[in-house]
């Protein structure tokens, strides 16, 4: 994993990760108590879902960990006028003939079906750094495609 975060990005996921270790271990931990003390283990549903959430949480908390450790910290330097983070980007489909608005994003905040797309997904990559007007060819896992820039709005 090697992923472009900002220092802001890692701020957030640490203190995510204080808010799990803190006040949701503690929680689950309390739900996996409450349930093992209603008898059979083996049929008792609440202790195997309070197990279930107590395990997700802490499979959270080593991903978050993980990216922190295992990322790149990355500042915006892309002029006004340039593609860049943060920036609502409108996008040419040259061959299918529409546009689309997408905003770029670090990999932590990316949201597809909102049109947040990152810096490292095929298009967030080839389209940072360009200008408005110019036509970029992206390489997709679905095949190559044509995009142009048609416009830059800052947020």
């Amino acid at each position: 994993m090697n992923n472009y975060l900002t220092e802001q990005d890692i701020e957030k996921m640490k203190k995510e990760i204080e808010y799990r270790k803190v006040v949701v271990r503690k929680k689950r931990n309390e739900e996996v108590k409450e349930a093992r003390a209603h008898g059979d283990l083996s049929e008792n549903f609440e202790y195997k879902a309070a197990k279930r959430e107590r395990g997700r949480n802490e499979g959270r908390i080593k991903y978050l960990e993980k990216m922190i450790k295992t990322c790149t910290v990355i500042e915006d330097k892309t002029a006004s006028d340039e593609v860049g983070l943060g920036k609502i980007v409108t996008v040419n489909f040259i061959e299918d003939e529409f546009s689309v608005d997408y905003t770029i994003v670090t990999t932590m905040e990316m949201d597809v079906i909102n049109n947040k797309i990152s810096i490292e997904s095929p298009l967030g990559k080839e389209i940072y750094g360009k200008r408005v007007g110019q036509e970029v060819e992206i390489d997709s896992p679905d095949g190559k495609y044509m995009v142009r820039i048609e416009a830059i709005k800052n947020i």
